[in-house]
């Protein structure tokens, strides 16, 4: 038991950092000039306690797929146990999104995941015309602006958060396994924070989270990330049933503009 449950805590931290490190797009508009570019990547560590439980790595290949004649970017996010947690329970899991490149929005999505001896795969293509999805189970319709959770977080990024105040709540609506899915994001403020690479300026955001099986009834999950333009996740906190849970930005590769953490 205890083991499926640092499963589970891995993998609802990586859900959040990966769709929630910024607003809906429904509320806020999206800034003209693109933020990432191809080659970027993330590499993360999960840490339960003092032990690195997992590890999470996210990046952008450039695509030769077109979709209605217009070019995409290849969204790609893994996430696998790590160390002693490995040999108990191994995670494989590797989620995938094509993007448009100028609107960020997405047109197909897969995911698959190995976890211990559970298997899941799923594809989606989203009609951006139509707003509907088709996925494995079935074709679901939809209002607004929707994402799955990997195209949600680079879009999320691209957002205009120059006119938050601190306490603004917002909803990000995403796709997963079988419907919609709704998470409110409040906006906390700046505060300074300190990960693997150094020290940044960062933005602070708390995603809703539901206490239960994984969460304390009064956990909070923090999520920071840098206040310049490449607007990346640096950290991740929040406390779980039996102690907390860390995650951390430890590398960063092919950003489009230099990564400047505080110098003392």
């Amino acid at each position: 038991m205890k083991k499926l449950l640092i499963n589970k805590y891995f993998f609802t931290v990586l859900l959040f950092i990966v769709c929630c490190s910024g607003v809906s797009a429904q509320e806020l508009k999206k800034i003209n000039e693109s933020i990432f570019k191809a080659g970027e990547q993330l590499d993360y560590k999960m840490k339960y306690g003092f032990f690195t439980a997992a590890e999470a790595t996210i990046k952008v290949e450039a695509s030769d797929k077109k979709y209605n004649d217009r070019p995409t970017f290849h969204l790609v996010a893994e996430g696998k146990t790590a160390g002693s947690f490995d040999l108990f329970y191994k995670v494989r899991n590797r989620y995938e999104s094509y993007v448009d490149q100028t609107t960020l929005m997405p047109y197909f999505y897969t995911e698959n995941r190995r976890e211990g001896k559970y298997r899941h795969t799923d594809n989606v293509t989203f009609d951006q015309k139509d707003k509907k999805v088709t996925a494995n189970k079935g074709t679901f319709g939809y209002k607004g602006e929707s994402f799955d959770f990997v195209s949600a977080y680079y879009f999320a990024r691209a957002i205009d958060v120059s006119k938050l105040h601190e306490g603004d709540t917002f909803d990000l609506q995403y796709f997963l396994e079988d419907g919609f899915h709704s998470m409110q994001i409040t906006y906390v403020g700046t505060e300074t924070v300190e990960c693997s690479l150094g020290k940044f300026n960062c933005l602070k955001f708390s995603p809703a989270i539901i206490p239960g099986r994984i969460f304390r009834k009064n956990s909070k999950l923090y999520l920071w990330v840098t206040n310049d333009k490449n607007r990346i996740p640096v950290k991740a906190h929040v406390e779980v049933l039996i102690g907390s849970v860390t995650m951390d930005l430890k590398s960063a590769s092919g950003l489009k503009y230099p990564l400047n953490p505080i110098k003392d």
